[in-house]
């Protein structure tokens, strides 16, 4: 099974916006879906895209919108259907 590649902005426009709470979220849904060995989890410096929230990547494919509210959800909409 292929790896997930997850990559969350650390920039300092995201991490205005909380990116670093979007980590930690993902971080621990990783660890509690025991997903360890299917999905990569990196920080990732401005993605240019600055304006449509938190810039995530999943696979090199942009996710829009995401915030810390609805980290869990994008999660699970995402990243967990590669990891399955």
């Amino acid at each position: 099974m292929a790896m997930v590649e997850v990559k969350v902005c650390v920039g300092s426009s995201c991490h205005l916006k909380g990116s670093y709470q979007v980590i930690t979220t993902f971080k621990k849904m990783i660890e509690s879906l025991h997903l360890e060995d299917q999905v990569a989890l990196k920080a990732a410096f401005c993605m240019g895209r600055c304006s449509s929230g938190i810039a995530v990547t999943v696979n090199d494919e942009p996710i829009e919108n995401v915030g810390f509210a609805n980290a869990e959800e994008i999660f699970n909409q995402f990243i967990l259907p590669f990891a399955k």
